[in-house]
This record gives structure tokens, sequence and C-alpha cells, in this order.
């Protein structure tokens, strides 16, 4: 078996790369769990060196690495650049952070002395997507290696270059060798990996199933998991909400990453005393989003990242509006080389649409007429997801109010959902469970051990 590096652009293939044997990934695991074995005595100041210098190289590497990323999966090369310096601060953030975070913590109690230390765990598989290709690995890697593990990463098929390419980012940046390590191997390997004795968690940023799957194993061989699934986050518009921001941060949220994204909004709730005005202008600005060439540097919607991936995104559509839904702008594939899909709009979507309870992994916007906040509220939490979400008021203590109300891992105020080295990211529900990022993130891979001295 092989996996293919296709350019979503033209759909051209540039390249195939022969996935690891059972004897070669045995291998590969064995050399990790022995890198751990030194990285874990590491002290925490001196990894922290390491992921400063590894944060320089990525940005001095940051136009090849964004090229590779438009080449590869199809985000244009700009936000390719961006995701790029995000890998860099969440590096230099746990190089600064983690000490601190990792020491001691004296407790007292009946013993002379008693503290509570922070141990790494072992060697963590990461199962990782193809949509961030470098942001979804480093901000699992950087708080996991600081914190002293190692690290195996399956990749998505589709991005073998990507994946490659981050190991040799981690040597070059002076981590030990073997200490990161990459699987190329399809789905069918990875229940192999969870099994072995020397891998002692797994990460997961996928799909919903792909999560069930993986969990369920991890959960028999009796491991530490943390996953990252789908999203539906609602934005809600309310008759306080400035229109105009809301309309051109939308249509932005909406197709960031080519809409490709967990965290972009996708359900636009908004009351009836604005829906018309907002609509008008949402249309507006999602239809002066430039659909191009990734490689061009004012393309800000790129192709869908495969074929089958497109079909599918255009199937929910079609459905949606046969089944109600009135097509504001787009609807369609587009008539030119590679995957590319039209930045497009649903109305007066209801609940037996595939557009109201599917999540639409595109740049599709559902737009969803409510009464009143109770209304808004129980459309925002009727959905099996609870990643993110955002409220969009000028009254800032009325919309925290209904923030709070969201069953979402974060609401932003009058803003674009994102994720922030600073801040705790992941979901509830079937979004996922546990955290990336932040003090959070760090503590999801340690060994929180007591210490009791007589």
């Amino acid at each position: 078996m092989s996996m293919k590096s296709i350019n979503p652009a033209t759909g051209e293939e540039s390249g195939s790369f022969e996935e690891y044997d059972t004897e070669k990934v045995v291998n590969i695991i064995e050399q990790v769990h022995q890198a751990w074995q030194g990285w874990r005595h590491v002290p925490t100041q001196e990894r922290g060196t390491r992921f400063v210098s590894l944060a320089q190289l990525l940005r001095a590497r940051s136009e090849e690495l964004a090229r590779l990323m438009a080449l590869e999966m199809g985000k244009p090369i700009t936000q390719g650049r961006g995701e790029i310096e995000k890998c860099a601060l969440v590096c230099e953030y746990y190089a600064q952070q983690a000490p601190a975070m990792l020491a001691d913590q004296p407790v007292a109690s009946d013993a002379s002395r008693s503290y509570v230390t922070f141990c790494p765990l072992g060697v963590v598989l990461a199962v990782m997507p193809w949509n961030f290709p470098f942001w979804q690995v480093f901000r699992f890697a950087a708080p996991a290696l600081m914190a002293g593990n190692a690290a195996l990463l399956k990749h998505s098929s589709n991005v073998p270059r990507c994946a490659l390419a981050i190991e040799a980012l981690f040597v070059e940046a002076g981590l030990p060798g073997n200490v990161f390590r990459t699987l190329l191997i399809g789905s069918g390997g990875v229940d192999g990996v969870v099994e072995h004795p020397h891998v002692r968690a797994v990460t997961l940023t996928g799909s919903e199933l792909a999560g069930r799957k993986v969990a369920a194993r991890a959960g028999q061989m009796l491991k530490k998991t943390v996953l990252e699934l789908g999203g539906s986050d609602p934005f809600i518009v309310t008759p306080g909400a400035d229109l105009a921001l809301a309309a051109q941060v939308g249509a932005r949220a909406r197709c960031q990453n080519s809409g490709q994204s967990c965290i972009a909004a996708k359900r636009f709730i908004v009351f009836d005393e604005v829906y018309e005005e907002f609509l008008g202008l949402f249309k507006e600005a999602m239809a002066k989003l430039v659909v191009g060439d990734p490689l061009v540097e004012n393309t800000q919607v790129g192709p869908q990242a495969r074929g089958d991936l497109r079909e599918e995104l255009h199937q929910q559509v079609q459905a949606s509006v046969a089944a109600g839904a009135r097509l504001v702008l787009g609807g369609m594939e587009l008539d030119r080389p590679g995957f590319f899909y039209a930045p497009t709009i649903l109305a007066e979507v209801a609940p037996d649409m595939p557009a109201y309870h599917e999540e639409l992994f595109g740049p599709v916007a559902s737009v969803i007429r409510v009464a009143d906040v109770e209304q808004a509220v129980a459309v925002a939490n009727d959905t099996p997801y609870g990643l993110g979400g955002s409220v969009w008021d000028r009254d800032t203590v009325r919309a925290e109010a209904l923030a709070i109300r969201i069953e979402a891992g974060a609401v932003f105020i009058n803003g674009m959902v994102k994720s922030d080295p600073r801040l705790p990211f992941g979901g509830i529900k079937d979004s996922g469970y546990g955290r990336e990022l932040s003090h959070y993130g760090l503590m999801e891979f340690v060994n929180i051990q007591t210490v009791w001295i007589a």
C-alpha cells in the first residue's frame, strides 16, 4: 500500500510513499521508548531550550512549510504562514511556562513532608487530521514532550510530506533522535500501535467515528485518551449586535481554512428582528471572498482537501435544499481543475435538514431564524457537538449571560472562535473530552504522583 500526495488545486499526484510494515512500526516504537528513557530525565529548562530552537527553525522555514501545506492539502499560503507562526508560539509558550507548571507542589499532611510531582507517562500516540497539518501536531507535541514524554505521529494519509517534514524539524532543532517519530501507516494499523505495551496514551483529533474506534481500543487496553472531534459551532446574532462586523467576521469564521475547521462557525442563529438585514450583509461578505489557487497571495478560500470530501459536502447541500432550505449563494462545485466549492449560504434551515444536524466541513453556512433568547439557546444546544460557539451583542453583560448557557468547550463574545496556547481547548458531548493547550493540556499526559515522607 502507498500514500499519495495529491495537489487539491489541480488533482495531480506529486508523489507516493510506501506504508511502513508491521516490523518497521514495531522497531520505531521500540526506538521511541528507548529515547524516552533518556528524555524523561532531561531537566525541564533544558527541554525548553530545544523548543525555543524549534520555534526559531519554524519561523526560518515558514515560507517553505506554508507552501508544502498549500500543495498537499490546499491551504491558502497566507493562512499557512499564520499556522506556522502559531506552532512557533506554542513551542515558546511551553518552553517558558512548563518549568513552573511542572514544579513540585508541597501539600500539608500528616507526613513530615509531602508533595505532588508530575512525571511523564511515556510514549504518546497522536492520530492527527489533515486540515491543520502542522498546528494540530504541535499543539499536542509541545506540551507532551515538554512534560518529558516521547511521541509517535500517525498523520492523515493525504499529508505524508507534512508528516515527514515535522519529524525532520524535531531532529534539526536538536531534540534527541527518536523522541518524536512519524509512522506512515493507514487507519487499519492504528489498533496495533495502541495495543503495544510501550504506548501509554493516545490523543486523537478527527472525526467522531475515528474517535469512537480509537477510544474503544484504548479503553480496552486501559490507556488514557484525549479526543478533539467534530464541531457544529453556533454563531448567535442578537438584535444588539454590530451587524456589519458580525457579517464580516462571520464570513471569515465560516470560510477559514476553506471551511475545513472543527471550530469554524457553522450554524448562524439569527434573531427575527435582524434576520434579513444580517443575511444581506452576510451574503455580501461571503460573495466577496476570493476563491482560487492557494499559492496566490490574495486567495482567501482554496480547494477542498480531497475530491470525495467535496462530493460529500455537495450532497449535504443538495439534500438540504431539497428539504426546503433556501439557497442564497453558491451551492455548486466550481468548474475548474481541483476540488473547489463555492462559498455557500443556506437560509431558513430547519431540523429536518442535513445542514441543521450534520457538520458541513466546507465553505457552507447554515442560517437559522429564532424568535428570542430561549429559542436561540435551544437551537445552539440542539446538536450532538459541543466544541465552540460565539455570541454577538454590543451589551457584553447580556451576551455573557447567554454565552454561559451554551454547551461548548469555549464561547467567544464578539469574536471568532480560535485556539490559543494560553487557553484550554477541547469540547464536550460528541466533540470529545480532555483538553489541549494551557496548563490543563500539559496535565493530560503526566502521572500526578503523591510523595509522602515520614
